[in-house]
């Protein structure tokens, strides 16, 4: 992580000019949050930029925008080991588009104190001081408790006017609601909440699955505004089977790659990969209950931030395409399947075309990298049972501009990019960058 500071020295000179305090530690909670609140409307305006205007003119042009983002994402607020500035600032140095801080049955809200020597056990011994380093001493905010140094976890009304920038960058609120059937985990994320969704139960897997479904779908309609949800790492704990993921008709969207190494991705001898489970949730979506197949994102699940061990960032994304970077038109994009999952590889387009009955892909090429890309899908009349039939590769190709003609006879097709080049942070052995599109049905 870059260890400079994080504010320059223009916007400093500008804080300064407001005559606002650098060391509000010093006073009382109220007028400590009545200066929180300034601050916080002084960087959503200095935000505006002349940028924001291009953008929004581009925009009602009709033009669309390729965003990347991590949806899947841990701090201290739960169990994962960093302060969420510096996560932050981690994701926006890197070139992402958006971030949801999905932390554990918590938002990001309210107040909450963690010992320093906890926050250190659970990172790293320089983590604490990295985090002040960055973000200098009058914004980190600490205090003596039974002989103790805590330190102010800040919430997500804080910090995100220090990262949102019109068309740059866009922090989200976000949940892992995480729930259980029995000893089976199941964990639903939910992206743009307004308000925390408490673990709702069930009878079943699939119960559970659909009750917490339901609760984000009403917070949705009584606060007025699109949440995106989507289920986590379904072999974790050997939990939700392909056939949950097909029976629960209100999940349209699941974690094809997961970026922590303790979600199953491959399966086992008995078990099938998450790959696999995608083509037979979809086969049973698509031939037997007619109806609209399941989509498939990547996320990290990035709890660990100090080295790569554990699940640490920058496995796994989406890349959205939208006309505009707010929450309303990503959630949109995604449900209309503009987009693709992402553990490295880049495509500059790709399309469905009904009436000639095509499916093309445009590869953005890196220097000396060569690409495989499958076709793979189910035919029609196929018994799900019949493993070695669901989901096998229709067409290969090396080409840098593949497409797949349908013949009719296909339930859908889905493509798999694979690069020749390895990840450079992987959370499999021998893993290579790869990149899921989205199914192709009728």
């Amino acid at each position: 992580m870059d260890q400079t500071n994080f504010r320059d020295k223009t916007t400093q000179s500008k804080i300064k000019s407001l005559h606002i305090p650098t060391d509000i530690s010093r006073f009382q909670p109220m007028k400590r949050l009545s200066i929180l609140l300034l601050l916080t409307v002084f960087f959503a305006v200095n935000s505006l930029q002349p940028s924001a205007l291009l953008a929004q003119d581009s925009s009602k042009s009709g033009s669309q925008n390729w965003y990347k983002g991590n949806l899947h994402t841990h701090s201290l607020w739960s169990d994962g080991n960093d302060f969420p500035e510096m996560i932050c600032k981690w994701y926006k140095d890197r070139g992402y588009h958006f971030l949801g801080l999905s932390d554990h049955n918590i938002l990001s809200v309210g107040q909450k104190w963690m010992d320093v020597e906890v926050v250190k056990r659970r990172g790293s011994k320089t983590g604490f001081e990295r985090y002040q380093k960055v973000f200098g001493g009058d914004w980190v905010e600490t205090r003596m408790k039974d002989n103790k140094t805590e330190v102010r976890l800040k919430p997500l009304n804080e910090f995100k006017a220090l990262f949102d920038e019109p068309e740059k960058f866009l922090m989200i609120q976000a949940e892992e609601i995480t729930d259980h059937f029995g000893r089976l985990p199941i964990h639903i994320n939910a992206t743009n909440l307004q308000d925390l969704i408490k673990p709702q139960g069930g009878t079943s897997v699939r119960d559970t699955i659909s009750n917490n479904l339901k609760a984000i779908k009403r917070q949705q309609e009584r606060v007025g505004r699109p949440i995106f949800a989507h289920l986590n790492h379904p072999n974790f704990g050997w939990a939700v089977s392909a056939e949950d993921l097909a029976a629960v008709v209100e999940e349209k969207f699941f974690e094809v790659y997961n970026g922590h190494p303790s979600v199953n991705q491959l399966g086992d001898a008995k078990r099938p990969s998450l790959e696999k489970m995608w083509d037979i949730a979809n086969t049973i979506r698509i031939g037997k209950m007619k109806l609209p197949p399941l989509y498939g994102i990547a996320t990290d699940d990035s709890h660990n931030y100090f080295g790569t061990t554990g699940s640490s960032p920058g496995r796994g994304w989406v890349m959205v395409k939208a006309a505009k970077l707010t929450p309303s038109k990503l959630i949109n994009a995604l449900e209309a399947g503009d987009f693709y999952a992402s553990s490295g590889v880049e495509v500059n387009s790709f399309a469905h075309n009904d009436s000639a009955k095509t499916f093309s892909v445009s590869i953005k090429a890196a220097k000396g990298v060569t690409y495989k890309t499958q076709f793979i899908g189910t035919k029609k009349d196929v018994d799900v049972s019949e493993l070695k039939s669901v989901g096998v590769v229709l067409k290969e190709s090396n080409e840098l501009n593949p497409s797949y003609k349908l013949t009719g006879d296909e339930l859908y097709v889905r493509v798999v990019i694979t690069s020749s080049s390895s990840h450079p942070n992987p959370s499999l052995k021998g893993q290579k960058q790869q990149a899921w599109l989205q199914p192709m049905w009728r």
